[in-house]
């Protein structure tokens, strides 16, 4: 578990210092770019289109984990726009919140049976 911890620190931290330095060479302008990528049938669009499944499958995770509640539309809503920058401290602090239960992690409580 601790090295799952450091990996979300490692993400966090690089993400963020990733992103800043996008956002001082080339501003907040992602949406035109991300799809307009797409929209040019290019690897990186197919790249963005990927990534786009992938925002869409870990909001549709956060929702269901929290058992389609208002609150679980909101995180997934969250992690659908807020990627890496939401999930990976999302996940960091339930994992110590489940006290390192991977099960519990990422299926939330009660959904297998020993």
């Amino acid at each position: 578990m601790n090295a799952f911890r450091l990996l979300m620190v490692v993400f966090i931290v690089g993400v963020l210092a990733y992103t800043g330095i996008v956002i001082s060479n080339h501003g907040w302008n992602l949406l035109p770019i991300f799809f307009g990528d797409i929209a040019a049938m290019t690897w990186p669009g197919q790249f963005n289109f990927d990534f786009m499944c992938f925002l869409i499958l870990s909001g549709l995770w956060l929702t269901w984990r929290h058992n389609f509640s208002a609150a679980g539309f909101s995180l997934g809503i969250l992690g659908l726009f807020g990627g890496i920058m939401f999930l990976a401290p999302y996940l960091l602090i339930m994992s110590f919140r489940v006290n390192g239960d991977i099960k519990t992690l990422f299926m939330g409580k009660g959904r297998w049976i020993d």
